[in-house]
């Protein structure tokens, strides 16, 4: 909650208070009576109780502040510092006692109420500390923001949205504070509100692109295309250079076969460096899927992407072998899978991926070299030993093929074509080496499971 002030509060009260102490007693008069020098005594148990809670020595400092009150027990500072020592002691009922006798001889200091704030917070009281809580916002606005954390805690959501208003009209927006409103409408579940109060920003400040922005999300959410399509436009209308906008609006072209707008709305995301990678990718895959259904503007695609080309990244390079792959440009298809993998050489689908297409387009030496190379990575992964059996046989090269395969059938489990295709391949194996028996073995049961499905 209010560390950051407890601590202040911690060397505020160190050095105020010898000054409420020398309000009241005189520590250069010399004793004029038979009962010693009282007030020197008192002096030094009050600064060694200060010394004792500075280094943590919390019980020292609760005997020392004991010996005070028997010399003096009417200083509110002498209750007040028991009280911390007790709280730090998480002894917290006699650290309650002691700053209410403080609060009792002084009923408007602040830091005394502070501490039994974060005694009845510590217990998590929440009822006593909205109480004292309550007392405290008069000095400062700030505990303003922590009553209304009070309040959600204890699900009066109307009286923490109320605080916040407040908060927001008299010292402005604040991230930590719109934090706690979305939680609470997320709580609450009420899209409406929330959808106001950003309109209601807007309308005072319709310069501010983040409320825009908001406002077409939380429309979105809602599925209220209508009104978030129309959220997007006001806001380019507002902000006509706005880059942002254009990563709502180009989904909102699209689906009102506004393409030519669509692809501009595509290329500003794009170019944009304000705009992250990730966000570019999600816009890039967008539109390779909407060209994917609408071959007609592959031109588009292949700009579009020249626009990236310096910053596309896995995840864009993939979406692209998979375009390329179903319009049948395997050159392509596998240029950018490739790409893909040099990004993220860990990928097991992209290496798989990689390997299939090497193997359909015949490039069996690279498929023998990169599945030797990912079964280092995947020992256990049965698809890469078929391949690399399938290449070493289109090269003839029988025993490694053999090989590879008879490993690879250890790592199968039901999984009963792919089965099928290893004894296939063992099969066109052992005939090469004219080993026909276990040629015509492994064939049989190649046809026996595939008859089987």
């Amino acid at each position: 909650m209010k560390k950051q002030l407890y601590i202040l509060i911690l060397l505020i009260g160190i050095l105020s208070i010898p000054q409420t102490f020398y309000a009241q007693v005189d520590f250069n008069k010399r004793p004029d009576d038979d009962l010693g020098n009282v007030e020197d005594e008192f002096q030094e148990y009050f600064f060694e109780a200060l010394k004792q809670k500075g280094i943590e020595n919390y019980d020292r400092a609760v005997d020392a502040l004991q010996k005070c009150l028997n010399l003096n027990s009417k200083l509110p500072v002498i209750y007040f510092e028991l009280g911390k020592n007790y709280n730090n002691l998480k002894n917290f009922g006699a650290a309650e006692d002691n700053l209410k006798k403080a609060i009792g001889m002084q009923p408007d200091n602040e830091w005394f109420l502070d501490e039994l704030y974060d005694v009845y917070y510590q217990q998590e009281d929440i009822n006593n500390a909205i109480k004292t809580i309550k007392q405290l916002v008069k000095y400062h606005p700030d505990y303003k923001e922590d009553l209304a954390a009070l309040y959600v805690r204890e699900e009066k959501y109307k009286q923490a949205l109320d605080l916040l208003d407040e908060l927001d009209a008299d010292l402005g927006i604040s991230e930590t504070r719109d934090a706690m409103r979305n939680d609470i409408y997320s709580i609450t579940g009420n899209a409406d509100d929330r959808i106001e109060n950003l309109e209601q920003r807007i309308a005072d400040s319709p310069n501010n692109e983040d409320n825009h922005l908001k406002l077409i999300y939380r429309y979105s959410q809602t599925g209220d295309k209508k009104k978030a399509y129309k959220a997007a436009k006001n806001l380019l209308k507002e902000i006509p250079d706005s880059k942002f906008v254009h990563l709502a609006l180009y989904k909102f072209y699209l689906e009102d076969s506004k393409i030519d707008a669509a692809i501009s709305s595509v290329k500003i995301a794009l170019r944009s460096p304000e705009i992250n990678a990730d966000a570019k990718a999600k816009v890039l895959k967008d539109f390779v899927a909407f060209v994917s259904k609408n071959p007609e503007y592959e031109a588009d695609l292949i700009t579009i992407t020249t626009l990236v080309d310096t910053g596309k990244n896995a995840q864009t390079h993939s979406d692209l072998g998979q375009y390329y792959l179903k319009a049948g440009d395997k050159a392509k298809a596998l240029s950018n899978f490739k790409e893909a993998l040099k990004q993220s050489p860990n990928d097991f689908k992209l290496i798989k991926d990689v390997l299939l297409l090497q193997l359909d387009i015949a490039d069996f030496k690279a498929v023998i070299s990169d599945s030797e190379a990912a079964i280092e990575l995947y020992p256990a992964q049965p698809i890469l030993y078929l391949v690399n059996g399938v290449a070493n046989n289109k090269l003839n090269n029988s025993a490694a093929a053999i090989d590879y395969l008879e490993m690879g059938l250890d790592y199968l489990v039901e999984n009963l074509k792919m089965e099928a295709d290893f004894y296939s391949e063992l099969s066109i194996a052992y005939k090469t080496i004219n080993n026909i028996t276990k040629s015509e073995a492994f064939a049989k049961k190649a046809q026996a499971i595939k008859a089987q499905q």
